[in-house]
Protein backbone atom coordinates (compact mmCIF):
# COMPACT_ATOMS: atom_id res chain seq x y z
CA UNK A 1 0.00 0.00 0.00
CA UNK A 2 1.43 3.58 -0.53
CA UNK A 3 1.91 5.96 2.07
CA UNK A 4 0.37 8.76 1.40
CA UNK A 5 2.38 10.61 3.85
CA UNK A 6 5.79 10.11 2.46
CA UNK A 7 4.51 10.85 -1.56
CA UNK A 8 3.07 14.08 0.06
CA UNK A 9 6.34 14.78 1.84
CA UNK A 10 8.25 14.66 -1.02
CA UNK A 11 6.66 17.81 -2.80
CA UNK A 12 7.49 19.69 0.48
CA UNK A 13 10.05 22.31 0.97
CA UNK A 14 10.22 22.39 4.38
CA UNK A 15 13.58 23.85 5.85
CA UNK A 16 14.90 24.98 2.42
CA UNK A 17 15.76 28.69 0.60
CA UNK A 18 14.73 29.43 -2.30
CA UNK A 19 15.56 32.93 -4.68
CA UNK A 20 12.89 33.88 -6.96
CA UNK A 21 13.86 36.71 -9.56
CA UNK A 22 11.57 38.93 -11.17
CA UNK A 23 9.12 38.26 -8.12
CA UNK A 24 7.34 41.53 -7.56
CA UNK A 25 4.11 40.28 -10.18
CA UNK A 26 2.84 38.00 -12.52
CA UNK A 27 4.28 34.70 -12.51
CA UNK A 28 7.20 35.74 -10.46
CA UNK A 29 4.94 36.66 -7.74
CA UNK A 30 3.06 33.75 -8.10
CA UNK A 31 5.76 31.34 -7.70
CA UNK A 32 7.56 32.66 -4.83
CA UNK A 33 3.81 32.35 -2.86
CA UNK A 34 3.88 28.76 -4.15
CA UNK A 35 7.03 28.02 -3.04
CA UNK A 36 6.18 29.32 0.47
CA UNK A 37 3.31 27.21 0.76
CA UNK A 38 5.51 24.58 0.04
CA UNK A 39 7.19 25.42 3.13
CA UNK A 40 10.69 26.91 1.76
CA UNK A 41 11.98 30.36 2.76
CA UNK A 42 11.62 32.91 0.33
CA UNK A 43 14.50 35.60 -1.43
CA UNK A 44 11.94 38.19 -3.27
CA UNK A 45 14.61 39.45 -6.29
CA UNK A 46 13.15 42.40 -8.75
CA UNK A 47 13.78 46.44 -9.28
CA UNK A 48 10.26 47.55 -7.53
CA UNK A 49 11.55 47.26 -4.13
CA UNK A 50 8.02 48.28 -2.69
CA UNK A 51 6.05 45.41 -4.61
CA UNK A 52 8.61 42.68 -3.28
CA UNK A 53 8.45 44.44 0.38
CA UNK A 54 4.67 44.48 0.51
CA UNK A 55 4.83 40.90 -0.77
CA UNK A 56 7.63 39.52 1.76
CA UNK A 57 5.25 41.15 4.73
CA UNK A 58 2.15 38.31 3.57
CA UNK A 59 4.72 35.65 3.42
CA UNK A 60 6.06 33.35 6.33
CA UNK A 61 9.53 33.47 5.76
CA UNK A 62 10.51 35.65 3.26
CA UNK A 63 12.84 38.31 2.43
CA UNK A 64 12.73 41.51 0.05
CA UNK A 65 16.17 41.98 -1.91
CA UNK A 66 16.04 44.98 -4.89
CA UNK A 67 18.10 43.42 -7.39
CA UNK A 68 18.76 44.31 -11.25
CA UNK A 69 19.48 41.03 -12.61
CA UNK A 70 21.48 43.35 -15.67
CA UNK A 71 24.18 44.21 -12.81
CA UNK A 72 26.45 41.67 -11.75
CA UNK A 73 27.38 43.16 -8.35
CA UNK A 74 23.25 43.43 -7.93
CA UNK A 75 23.88 39.58 -8.62
CA UNK A 76 26.48 38.90 -5.98
CA UNK A 77 24.65 40.75 -3.51
CA UNK A 78 21.69 38.57 -3.88
CA UNK A 79 23.46 35.65 -3.24
CA UNK A 80 25.86 37.00 -0.54
CA UNK A 81 22.64 38.43 0.97
CA UNK A 82 20.61 35.24 0.88
CA UNK A 83 23.36 33.09 2.35
CA UNK A 84 24.08 35.81 5.56
CA UNK A 85 20.34 35.57 6.14
CA UNK A 86 19.27 32.26 5.17
CA UNK A 87 22.39 29.98 5.82
CA UNK A 88 22.02 28.14 2.66
CA UNK A 89 20.74 28.34 -1.47
CA UNK A 90 18.17 25.21 -2.30
CA UNK A 91 16.27 26.30 -4.91
CA UNK A 92 16.84 29.16 -7.44
CA UNK A 93 13.83 30.18 -9.88
CA UNK A 94 15.39 32.03 -12.40
CA UNK A 95 12.35 33.74 -13.91
CA UNK A 96 13.19 37.74 -14.36
CA UNK A 97 12.35 38.69 -17.98
CA UNK A 98 11.59 41.37 -20.93
CA UNK A 99 10.47 41.03 -24.14
CA UNK A 100 10.71 43.45 -27.35
CA UNK A 101 8.09 42.99 -29.69
CA UNK A 102 9.51 44.02 -33.19
CA UNK A 103 10.14 43.23 -36.57
CA UNK A 104 12.93 41.39 -37.41
CA UNK A 105 14.15 43.22 -40.40
CA UNK A 106 13.59 46.30 -37.70
CA UNK A 107 14.92 45.34 -34.11
CA UNK A 108 17.85 47.79 -33.50
CA UNK A 109 20.96 45.69 -32.38
CA UNK A 110 21.07 47.28 -29.01
CA UNK A 111 17.72 45.88 -28.13
CA UNK A 112 18.09 42.38 -28.86
CA UNK A 113 21.22 42.77 -26.70
CA UNK A 114 19.26 43.97 -23.87
CA UNK A 115 16.98 41.42 -24.03
CA UNK A 116 19.63 38.46 -24.25
CA UNK A 117 21.35 39.91 -21.19
CA UNK A 118 18.50 39.85 -19.20
CA UNK A 119 16.57 36.77 -19.92
CA UNK A 120 20.25 34.52 -20.82
CA UNK A 121 23.38 36.35 -19.48
CA UNK A 122 22.10 37.19 -16.19
CA UNK A 123 20.21 33.91 -15.31
CA UNK A 124 23.50 32.24 -16.49
CA UNK A 125 25.45 34.10 -14.08
CA UNK A 126 22.94 33.98 -11.11
CA UNK A 127 23.01 30.20 -11.51
CA UNK A 128 26.70 30.16 -11.49
CA UNK A 129 26.70 32.05 -8.08
CA UNK A 130 23.84 29.99 -6.36
CA UNK A 131 25.73 26.98 -7.73
CA UNK A 132 28.48 27.81 -5.78
CA UNK A 133 27.17 27.99 -3.03
CA UNK A 134 24.88 24.53 -3.60
CA UNK A 135 27.73 22.90 -4.17
CA UNK A 136 29.10 23.74 -1.00
CA UNK A 137 26.20 21.82 0.72
CA UNK A 138 25.62 19.32 -1.18
CA UNK A 139 23.17 20.30 -4.04
CA UNK A 140 20.36 22.38 -5.40
CA UNK A 141 17.68 22.28 -7.63
CA UNK A 142 17.54 25.36 -10.56
CA UNK A 143 14.95 25.75 -12.32
CA UNK A 144 14.66 28.09 -15.82
CA UNK A 145 11.50 29.50 -16.98
CA UNK A 146 11.94 29.77 -20.64
CA UNK A 147 9.31 29.39 -22.94
CA UNK A 148 7.57 27.68 -25.77
CA UNK A 149 8.73 30.47 -27.73
CA UNK A 150 12.13 29.00 -27.00
CA UNK A 151 10.96 26.10 -28.07
CA UNK A 152 8.47 27.11 -31.21
CA UNK A 153 8.31 30.19 -33.80
CA UNK A 154 5.53 32.88 -32.97
CA UNK A 155 5.48 34.60 -36.37
CA UNK A 156 2.21 36.83 -34.92
CA UNK A 157 4.38 38.52 -32.45
CA UNK A 158 6.97 38.90 -33.94
CA UNK A 159 10.04 39.20 -31.17
CA UNK A 160 13.23 37.33 -32.27
CA UNK A 161 15.39 38.56 -29.34
CA UNK A 162 12.72 37.31 -26.96
CA UNK A 163 12.75 33.51 -28.89
CA UNK A 164 16.30 33.46 -29.31
CA UNK A 165 17.03 34.05 -25.81
CA UNK A 166 14.36 31.22 -24.66
CA UNK A 167 15.84 28.79 -27.43
CA UNK A 168 19.25 29.15 -25.62
CA UNK A 169 17.58 29.28 -22.25
CA UNK A 170 16.85 25.75 -23.01
CA UNK A 171 19.58 24.66 -24.32
CA UNK A 172 21.79 26.31 -21.23
CA UNK A 173 19.40 24.49 -18.99
CA UNK A 174 20.54 20.96 -20.31
CA UNK A 175 24.49 21.86 -20.61
CA UNK A 176 24.59 23.20 -17.22
CA UNK A 177 22.31 19.97 -15.89
CA UNK A 178 25.27 17.68 -17.81
CA UNK A 179 27.63 19.87 -16.00
CA UNK A 180 26.29 19.93 -12.85
CA UNK A 181 24.76 16.55 -12.18
CA UNK A 182 27.45 14.50 -10.18
CA UNK A 183 27.70 17.31 -8.09
CA UNK A 184 24.10 17.18 -6.71
CA UNK A 185 22.68 20.07 -8.50
CA UNK A 186 19.62 19.70 -10.68
CA UNK A 187 19.18 22.13 -13.52
CA UNK A 188 15.64 21.95 -15.30
CA UNK A 189 12.97 24.33 -17.02
CA UNK A 190 9.34 24.96 -17.35
CA UNK A 191 7.78 26.69 -20.53
CA UNK A 192 4.89 28.37 -20.23
CA UNK A 193 2.52 28.74 -22.91
CA UNK A 194 0.16 31.90 -22.84
CA UNK A 195 -0.12 32.97 -19.39
CA UNK A 196 -1.82 36.46 -18.36
CA UNK A 197 1.15 38.34 -17.33
CA UNK A 198 2.69 42.09 -17.74
CA UNK A 199 4.53 41.02 -20.84
CA UNK A 200 1.36 38.86 -22.75
CA UNK A 201 -1.33 41.54 -20.73
CA UNK A 202 -1.90 43.69 -24.16
CA UNK A 203 -1.90 40.90 -26.27
CA UNK A 204 -4.53 38.75 -23.76
CA UNK A 205 -6.91 41.58 -23.50
CA UNK A 206 -7.39 42.01 -27.24
CA UNK A 207 -10.08 39.90 -29.03
CA UNK A 208 -8.14 38.84 -31.57
CA UNK A 209 -5.45 37.89 -29.71
CA UNK A 210 -7.89 35.68 -26.97
CA UNK A 211 -8.98 34.47 -30.37
CA UNK A 212 -5.60 33.18 -31.63
CA UNK A 213 -4.71 31.97 -28.35
CA UNK A 214 -8.48 29.69 -28.34
CA UNK A 215 -7.78 28.62 -32.02
CA UNK A 216 -4.51 27.24 -31.81
CA UNK A 217 -4.36 26.11 -28.40
CA UNK A 218 -5.57 22.19 -28.09
CA UNK A 219 -7.52 22.91 -24.34
CA UNK A 220 -8.95 26.06 -26.01
CA UNK A 221 -8.00 29.23 -23.91
CA UNK A 222 -4.50 30.87 -22.03
CA UNK A 223 -3.48 29.19 -18.37
CA UNK A 224 -4.42 30.25 -15.16
CA UNK A 225 -1.48 31.17 -13.30
CA UNK A 226 -2.10 28.90 -10.80
CA UNK A 227 -1.66 25.83 -13.27
CA UNK A 228 2.13 26.64 -13.22
CA UNK A 229 2.16 25.81 -9.46
CA UNK A 230 2.61 21.99 -10.04
CA UNK A 231 5.26 22.05 -12.78
CA UNK A 232 7.40 24.54 -10.28
CA UNK A 233 6.97 22.32 -7.06
CA UNK A 234 7.78 18.97 -9.05
CA UNK A 235 10.91 20.43 -10.32
CA UNK A 236 12.04 22.67 -7.26
CA UNK A 237 11.60 19.37 -4.72
CA UNK A 238 12.63 15.81 -4.33
CA UNK A 239 10.08 14.55 -6.24
CA UNK A 240 12.02 14.94 -9.02
CA UNK A 241 15.36 14.03 -7.36
CA UNK A 242 15.14 11.69 -11.05
CA UNK A 243 15.21 14.29 -13.43
CA UNK A 244 17.53 17.19 -14.50
CA UNK A 245 18.01 18.88 -18.29
CA UNK A 246 14.31 18.98 -18.79
CA UNK A 247 12.18 21.22 -19.93
CA UNK A 248 8.89 20.76 -18.46
CA UNK A 249 6.26 22.65 -21.29
CA UNK A 250 2.86 23.72 -19.76
CA UNK A 251 0.89 24.97 -22.60
CA UNK A 252 -2.30 23.86 -22.88
CA UNK A 253 -1.17 21.35 -26.06
CA UNK A 254 0.22 24.45 -27.75
CA UNK A 255 3.51 22.53 -29.25
CA UNK A 256 1.45 19.36 -29.85
CA UNK A 257 -0.04 20.60 -32.99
Amino acid sequence: MVDAHNLAAQFRLDGRVAIVTGASSGLGRRFAITLSQAGAAVILAARRDEKINELAAQLTSALAVQTDVRDDSQLEHLVKTTVEHFGRIDVLVNNAGIVNVAPAGDERPEDFRRVIDVNLVAPFVLAQLSASQMLAQGGGSIVNIASVLGLVGSGRIPQASYAASKGAMINLTRELAAQWATKGIRVNAIAPGWFESEMTGEMLASKSGQEWVRRSTPLGRPGAVHELDGALIFLASDASSYVTGQVLTVDGGWTAI
